[in-house]
């Protein structure tokens, strides 16, 4: 299995402990985490005051993805806070300091069985999109410029998940990107 393994200099990290996530049916989200994804549900609570609940999924590899589920919590704003569509099928943007999607890494060799066990479970998902270095960053078939393959769907409340496998390892080269600042943004009006 194809993982990036770099040497952190400054600080001991074992990987992402726990992404923490919001729900709108905590009933619902376990049902698709732990019955659908079958992540084991390994820690639950009711928080303090009635504001809400709190419960971890194992995601594996000792990562977890937890939620919350607030009484008071607004509505997910489709285009806003999360992506209006999935990759591959419509318009992808989020709003600053949100969550795009969650990503999982999957075995390569599993990784189309993993696909076809979503639809046979009625998930909804996206086309297999190959990452390439192409002009649209994405291509039909699987070729050795191909770094990851991934396919989107989303959970019951719209967040966007992805199935996501490396294909080949990186290079100096793959990181010579210019990265961009506040200045190069395009905000709209109000």
């Amino acid at each position: 299995m194809i993982k990036p393994h770099n040497t952190n200099t400054e600080f001991e990290l074992g990987g992402i402990h726990h992404t923490a996530l919001v729900c709108a049916d905590m009933a619902r989200t376990v049902d698709f985490y732990s019955g659908v994804l079958g992540m084991p549900l390994i820690k639950s609570l009711d928080l303090p005051g009635g504001m809400g609940q709190h419960f971890f999924f194992d995601a594996g590899g000792g990562s977890c993805v937890a939620f919350f589920w607030f009484a008071e919590a607004p509505d997910r704003v489709p285009g806003v806070s999360s992506p209006d569509a999935l990759p591959g099928l419509g318009e992808i943007v989020s709003a600053v300091s949100t969550m795009n999607h969650l990503a999982f890494h999957v075995p390569e060799e599993k990784f189309d069985e993993y696909r076809r066990k979503l639809k046979d479970k009625g998930v909804r998902v996206g086309p297999v999109l190959n990452h390439d270095e192409s002009e649209w960053q994405v291509a039909r078939e699987l070729h050795p410029g191909v770094y990851v393959r991934s396919f989107y769907f989303t959970d019951p409340d719209g967040i966007t998940l992805e199935f996501a496998c490396w294909t080949r390892q990186f290079e100096a080269s793959d990181t010579t990107t210019v990265p961009k600042t506040q200045a190069d943004r395009r905000v709209p009006a109000p």
